[in-house]
């Protein structure tokens, strides 16, 4: 990969550090789920973080290169899923998620552990999530996310969309499908999904919209820089 990439993929992580305004806001806030709830969550995740392990190691295995497009795509989902704005009630915020990027070009399965490194840092460094709630941000985020961003993109490209309506519709798709998520996990426990639901939605749907377009941005540029890379990758 090209120095000329590096250098823009640090500039671009620097700009949106810039951007992330601290608030006491979090993705579901600590000790917020009933212990149940909470362990459940993380049980069902389970399966879908050791497959993705194993899927990182036969992708890093077959392609070495890969592994600073794998970096980079878990910077990019920290960075964006840090810019955070509290919602209504206090329990969550909105902010967009970044993992769409890495679910078009690791796969779903894959970014499942992307997304359980950012939400664990995020929970233990910026008070963003919880420990408690670890297992029901990953499910939202890491799972239903990255699952939803990766199969509309598929379906997209193979019906002849061209790669940048493709990677802004998996994207801005992704990050709504995590906030329909995250309302029925919430709804579940203390009624009134809809309620949450539409909350979620004055900041979410502006949000998605502007991931999208910032990752079409950022995926022009491995287009431009990285086209081997993505070659081996099977994205291209």
């Amino acid at each position: 990969m090209k120095r000329s990439l590096s250098k823009r993929i640090a500039l671009l992580a620097a700009v949106l550090a810039l951007l992330t305004i601290p608030a006491n806001a979090m993705h579901i806030a600590e000790g917020y789920l009933p212990v149940p709830w909470a362990f459940g969550w993380m049980a069902v995740c389970v399966p879908f973080v050791v497959a993705g392990f194993l899927s990182i190691k036969k992708k890093v295995a077959l392609n070495p290169r890969a592994k600073v497009l794998l970096a980079m795509c878990g910077a990019f989902a920290f960075v964006l899923s840090a810019l955070k704005i509290p919602s209504a009630f206090g329990a969550s915020c909105s902010h967009p998620t970044g993992v769409g990027l890495g679910a078009i070009l690791f796969g779903p399965v894959a970014t499942t552990v992307l997304g359980l490194i950012v939400l664990l840092f995020q929970a233990l460094l910026l008070a963003h999530g919880g420990l408690t709630t670890l297992g029901a941000n990953v499910f939202s985020m890491a799972i239903v996310g990255p699952f939803v961003s990766y199969g509309l993109y598929v379906l997209l490209k193979k019906t002849g969309c061209k790669s940048a309506l493709a990677v802004f519709a998996a994207a801005a798709l992704g990050d709504l499908a995590t906030y329909v998520t995250t309302s029925i996990q919430l709804g579940v426990v203390y009624g009134n999904f809809l309620e949450y639901l539409s909350i979620f939605a004055l900041t979410q749907i502006p949000l998605a919209v502007a991931e999208g377009i910032l990752t079409v941005v950022v995926f022009n540029v491995l287009e431009k820089y990285a086209k081997e890379e993505l070659r081996d990758l099977s994205v291209l």
